[in-house]
């Protein structure tokens, strides 16, 4: 008796790959339907675009960051990247100029980013590795800039692109989509974002392909780089004051939602926009666990919780693989 698949039976979706691909979207209608149900604040269009708003930041983070992931890497420097773009572009804002500081925070984070790859490959030491490191020194680079102190930026050719809108619609939410666009189309429509995938998936296979798995992983460190800087840039003109402490903590916000998004930490699998909906996810936890003034302790549990599921069930369909 053959073996050979029914077309049916190959293209068949089976629940844990639904859940896989659409878990996260699942979750999302369903807190959106229950919360609606609990309060008639939540489903407004204004709590709706705060919310896009205030996680504009994290989600271009998290866009860029999914190349690294879905690559093999890991980059654990993304808070301190920001806290550095963060801080020399409120300096450049005040004492050069408010525009040349919009186009210098991503440019800093570029190069930053780029210093990782370049760490990472030269050496051949596990990203885990030298961005934990790195996020030290360039930490202490935020401190070194500022002193240590706040940096007041109530400028208004500063300020736009963080509290700007266009209508209803605020101005770093339009930055967020054209972002996640533009990477969304370089991952999935680009010769660069087949050997992404590629090198996260097999680096030994891609190699013996004849693809420069090297430049590959430079190339996302250096746009994860520059997406932590833009989003320094954002946070800081949103609330004028720069701060060497920003960003704390935020490198695993990202990661947790690029997981909650279903990329594979072991890498060769992935979508932007699963990631976006990772950030979404964890934005709405945040939202209603306000709306229900319930203690923060409760919404950490229900984000850890979620984050282990999903980590469990991306790794159970690995091993079925």
């Amino acid at each position: 008796m053959s073996d050979v698949q029914t077309p049916a039976r190959r293209f068949s979706i089976t629940p844990g790959d639904f859940a896989r691909e659409y878990g996260v979207l699942t979750i999302i209608v369903i807190l959106m339907v229950g919360l609606s149900l609990i309060s008639d604040s939540f489903l407004t269009a204004r709590n709706l675009l705060n919310i896009l708003n205030q996680s504009a930041p994290l989600a271009i983070i998290a866009c860029a960051l999914t190349l690294v992931i879905i690559g093999g890497g890991f980059d654990l420097s993304t808070g301190a990247v920001f806290g550095v773009a963060s801080v020399a572009a409120g300096w450049i804002a005040v004492h050069v100029d408010p525009y040349t500081a919009i186009i210098a925070g991503p440019l800093i984070g570029l190069a930053l980013g780029t210093l990782n790859g370049a760490i990472i490959t030269g050496f051949g030491v596990h990203s885990f590795l030298v961005t934990l490191a790195t996020s030290l020194v360039y930490r202490g680079i935020a401190i070194l800039i500022t002193g240590g102190a706040l940096i007041p930026v109530r400028i208004a050719e500063f300020s736009w692109i963080g509290r700007g809108r266009i209508g209803m619609v605020n101005i770093a939410v339009i930055v967020l989509i054209i972002f996640m666009v533009i990477f969304m189309v370089l991952l999935n429509r680009t010769t660069f974002g087949r050997r992404v995938f590629a090198v996260g998936g097999n680096e030994e296979a891609a190699i013996l392909s004849g693809i420069r798995t090297n430049l590959i992983k430079i190339v996302t460190f250096s746009l994860s780089g520059m997406a932590a800087g833009l989003a320094g840039v954002i946070a800081v003109s949103r609330i004028s004051m720069a701060s060497p402490q920003a960003g704390i903590g935020m490198e695993f916000e990202a990661i947790a939602a690029v997981i909650l998004g279903g990329t594979s930490i072991m890498g060769g699998s992935g979508a932007i926009w699963r990631s976006v909906a990772g950030v979404l996810l964890m934005a709405l936890i945040g939202n209603g666990f306000n709306i229900l003034n319930v203690n923060p302790f409760f919404k950490d549990l229900t984000t850890g919780v979620i984050i282990v599921a999903a980590v469990s069930l991306a790794a159970s369909g690995k091993r079925v693989r």
